[in-house]
């Protein structure tokens, strides 16, 4: 009998979003459960090490934490591979993957910035990623060609960010960088990245942007407020 899976999250993480993404490629079933990160559950602290989520609950027998890993044990442990067969190509999604990481970075620095000088700096040094990550793409429609990968489950989150920016103030961040903006479109669509959030997740990043008392929040208030 295949274990029972239970996925710690919070409504916002993008790490939540891969694993989630990957569920719904792997067709596991799963019961999810949501966090207040500001508020956590003492049985929370027990589980997750680090503080962080997302968490996967594997039967009665173990939690394991961090995304990548949470991913990787799902695609292994059930039909089919989510990652290439040539290792050389798997170590290098496996790189680009932690770019993406990178990216997430720059993304939370540039909502959390608070001047303009800094959030100007900060959407220089995604533009940068951006036209990096373009040089590598191909012809698509994903990451690696024809065949979804967890790669594809990783950025489907990072451009969500960008999908919600642009929709109140107009960043167009992958505006110079025509394969992302391809890929992204491909992403956008994909069901199980439409269904890794709640419908109402662009006005939740919204309100909690526009908690942070940063640059950026002045922006998506002054939006809000016309």
């Amino acid at each position: 009998m295949s274990p029972e899976f239970e996925l710690i999250t919070h409504v916002l993480c993008p790490y939540v979003q891969r694993s989630v993404i990957v569920l719904h490629e792997k067709q596991i079933p799963y019961r999810r459960t949501d966090i207040d990160l500001a508020d956590k559950p003492d049985w929370f602290r027990q589980i997750s090490p680090l503080g962080k989520v997302p968490v996967l609950v594997v039967g009665a027998r173990q939690s394991l934490f961090e995304s990548a890993v949470i991913c990787e044990y799902l695609n292994e442990v059930t039909p089919g591979s989510l990652h290439p067969e040539d290792p050389l190509e798997r170590a290098d999604h496996r790189a680009w993957i932690e770019f993406g990481s990178g990216l997430l970075s720059s993304i939370a620095q540039l909502y959390n910035a608070p001047t303009q000088e800094r959030f100007s700096a900060a959407l220089a040094m995604l533009r940068k990623g951006l036209l990096q990550l373009d040089e590598r793409l191909g012809n698509g429609p994903y990451f690696s060609g024809h065949n979804f990968r967890i790669i594809d489950a990783v950025y489907g989150p990072i451009f969500r960010y960008f999908d919600v920016f642009d929709s109140v103030i107009g960043l167009d961040l992958s505006r110079e960088a025509g394969n992302v903006q391809r890929w992204r479109g491909h992403l956008r669509s994909r069901e199980s990245i439409r269904q890794a959030v709640t419908v109402d997740y662009p006005e939740r990043l919204l309100a909690y942007i526009q908690n942070r008392g940063s640059y950026m929040s002045t922006l998506v208030t002054g939006v809000a407020h016309e």
